[in-house]
């Protein structure tokens, strides 16, 4: 999603708002992404127009249309825009990945290791094997924050 923000500061100008999308866009397809999935929306934060709903300010302004696998996503807002993004899928079939970010070692509870799940699931009762010491355990409980 690319938002042209301050468009007020330009009178709501068509001929900058596709200047900038000409300009983005190249710089978008130089980076090695397609200019076509990216939703192209003009704002003005300060006055909150385009941002939840459709500003009067930009008649010529039809709205943000996108292509993703599944087809053509089509809005107006920027809060269309960020709704339309598809969250990633989490790779729940490979196996379980979990860099540690920290070890506590607390008195009547054991040693409790911190870090997020990047690959896989974990449940209690699962025996889980820390690389590289090769330490096998079992997992007591979970606690997500």
């Amino acid at each position: 999603i690319v938002a042209i923000n301050k468009m007020d500061t330009t009178k709501w100008s068509e001929a900058r708002y596709q200047e900038i999308i000409k300009e983005t866009s190249s710089f978008i397809k130089k980076v090695g992404y397609n200019p076509k999935a990216v939703a192209f929306v003009p704002i003005s934060g300060f006055n909150g127009d385009n941002m939840l709903a459709p500003s009067t300010n930009c008649p010529w302004y039809k709205g943000w249309e996108r292509e993703i696998k599944s087809g053509k996503l089509t809005g107006k807002t920027l809060l269309e825009a960020i709704d339309s993004i598809e969250p990633p899928k989490r790779p729940n079939d490979k196996p379980l990945r979990l860099p540690l970010q920290d070890v506590y070692k607390i008195g009547g509870i054991g040693t409790v290791p911190v870090g997020r799940i990047e690959t896989g699931i974990i449940k209690p009762g699962m025996v889980v094997t820390f690389a590289p010491a090769g330490v096998t355990t079992e997992v007591k409980s979970v606690e997500m924050h």
